[in-house]
């Protein structure tokens, strides 16, 4: 029996304004119109960018703003707006049948900062998942955010899935957890125009021999658009590099006979797991 999932991933028009209604409506509108595209092209799952319903700008929300940043106001966001457009891209999963993985800004009970959110939709239209992003910038951890404490691991038609978000790229032992716990695919969203950073996500399928999804805003596209990287470390597929929304598509196959992510997936990973493993002074069995 094959052992396949397609996957989607999305470059959407990110929002920064947690207050601008239309904005976050016109954000939720795209993201949905996306999710009929991705099940239209036959994808199991379609992932979005770090805040695709709305990534708030650090000196939008500033209390200091607009030109310093300071502790951010976070009575400026629309709180019942951004839940009735997560609540409806939840039950368009539900009615299309497909999962969805899309970031947003989960708030806590004052005074405790909101987290910086990506939020797993089942294709029952279900919220199974939610990761809080546990890496944090200095801005966001001094100004915005309560940092999160865990990885999280969901499943999909038997492959496994990891998250991360944008500034986490640069922390290895991350990406390592998720290798360690038998993860199929990582799906790294962000909110940054940074070459780099989409190249550490294929230097991550290479070193681990997993997929990444690489999902980025669609105005930053023309830098490198998102994408999926197969183990072994090459694009598998991208959107178009030009700053408008768009879909890459990718079937992850388990029993693949391309020979790189032959070579990856049944010979280099478990050499490498053992050999981490050796170097931790963990014991192979």
């Amino acid at each position: 029996m094959p052992r396949t999932l397609r996957l989607a991933v999305a470059q959407s028009t990110v929002a920064e304004d947690p207050g601008d209604v239309d904005a976050l409506r016109a954000g939720g509108t795209e993201v949905r119109r996306l999710m009929r595209e991705a099940k239209a092209g036959g994808a199991r799952l379609v992932q979005f960018p770090e805040g695709a319903i709305v990534y708030p700008n650090k000196y939008v929300m500033s209390s200091a703003g607009p030109d310093v940043v300071a502790d951010a106001d976070w009575s400026r966001a629309d709180w019942t707006v951004l839940r009735e457009e997560a609540e409806s891209v939840a039950a368009l999963a539900g009615e299309l049948g497909l999962w969805v993985a899309f970031g947003s800004v989960h708030p806590l009970e004052a005074p405790r900062r909101p987290l910086n959110s990506l939020y797993v939709v089942s294709d029952a239209g279900e919220v199974v998942g939610r990761y809080d992003k546990r890496v944090l910038s200095h801005t966001e951890r001094t100004w915005m955010y309560t940092p999160g404490t865990d990885p999280l691991v969901f499943e999909v038609d038997g492959f496994r899935f990891g998250v991360a978000l944008c500034v986490e790229a640069g922390f290895p032992e991350l990406f390592d957890e998720y290798e360690r716990l038998d993860v199929h695919c990582v799906l790294l969203s962000v909110m940054a125009d940074d070459a780099g950073r989409a190249l550490i996500g294929q230097a991550y399928a290479a070193l681990h021999g997993y997929w990444v999804g690489y999902s980025i805003p669609a105005q930053y596209a023309a830098t490198v658009p998102s994408g999926i990287a197969a183990p072994g470390g090459r694009w598998l597929a991208q959107c178009d590099a030009v700053a408008r929304p768009g879909l890459a598509f990718a079937d992850l196959d388990l029993d693949s006979t391309d020979p790189d992510i032959d070579v990856s997936l049944r010979l280099a990973r478990p050499w490498r797991r053992s050999v981490r493993d050796g170097l931790r002074g963990t014991p192979t069995g």
